[in-house]
């Protein structure tokens, strides 16, 4: 169930809290080793990392999951390092791929020297935290060199939400704990600002996945969108194309904000 937070124009997800054990089940489901490979297939982050960074330079994904963009990333060349702090899911993987530089780590505290990396990817991750991001933040000022770049995505507040927000199409929050917290839908500009108060330099934003925005936002295409969207057939693929061309600007669920941090 979403939730309108009017003070900070956002969106509250209530569904079940996005703890260490939630991931753990979450990422059990279906055969890690395939999982873990397709990572290789992934356009955008290899898209945007050859744009801003060189091959051979050190990487890391705060918040690695399943680890199959560590492993893309070092299939493309990148010294690429993962953090996570789903344990369980960290001893599937190395399991698997001993080779991959993936380690249980808090976001909040990461164990690696300042200015050890020359880029930092974060994918879904701000957004599950209740008492907010700014810990992660420092931390990835931190241990990004001068001019390294953060990649940093989260679901956000669209045109298509905005417009919802403004004609009360959601309920308004009052006073939720933490309890069933999943996660929130940020202003993509408030995110901006945030992150430039740690000392980074605004590069660019993309918005993606409008399959998934249209979905969850539009009930009556839901049935239609939901099938498509859990689909790998060359239709199903046809139609995200589409929605992506068609819808991206106005109705993604996701965005892609690039920083670059400033020198001293």
């Amino acid at each position: 169930m979403k939730f309108y937070d009017k003070k900070n124009r956002r969106l509250i997800v209530i569904e079940r809290k996005a703890t260490p054990r939630f991931w753990d089940q979450h990422w059990a489901v279906g055969e890690i080793r395939k999982k873990i490979k397709a990572g290789i297939n992934n356009r955008l982050i290899k898209k945007y990392t050859f744009k801003f960074l060189k091959p051979g330079t050190k990487i890391l994904e705060g918040g690695c999951g399943l680890g199959q963009n560590v492993y893309g990333l070092s299939q493309w060349g990148y010294d690429s390092y993962g953090v996570d702090f789903a344990e369980n899911t960290i001893k599937k993987i190395k399991k698997e791929f001993p080779e991959l530089k993936i380690s249980v780590q808090d976001v909040k505290k990461i164990n690696f020297p300042t200015n050890f990396f020359d880029g930092y990817w974060s994918l879904g991750v701000i957004e599950h935290f209740w008492d907010g991001y700014d810990k992660i933040l420092q931390e990835a000022q931190r241990v990004i060199k001068p001019n390294g770049y953060l990649f940093l995505t989260f679901p956000y507040m669209s045109p298509l939400r905005r417009l919802k927000a403004k004609l009360n199409f959601y309920k308004i929050f009052q006073n939720y704990s933490d309890n069933n917290f999943y996660e929130f839908i940020f202003d993509n500009n408030q995110v901006k600002k945030r992150v430039e108060k740690y000392g980074f330099s605004f590069c660019l934003k993309y918005p993606f996945d409008a399959t998934k925005g249209l979905k969850d936002e539009i009930f009556l295409l839901k049935p239609f969108l939901q099938k498509v969207y859990n689909s790998r057939n060359i239709i199903a693929k046809g139609v995200k194309l589409l929605c992506a061309i068609l819808f991206s600007k106005i109705a993604s669920h996701m965005v892609l904000l690039v920083f670059r941090k400033d020198e001293k």
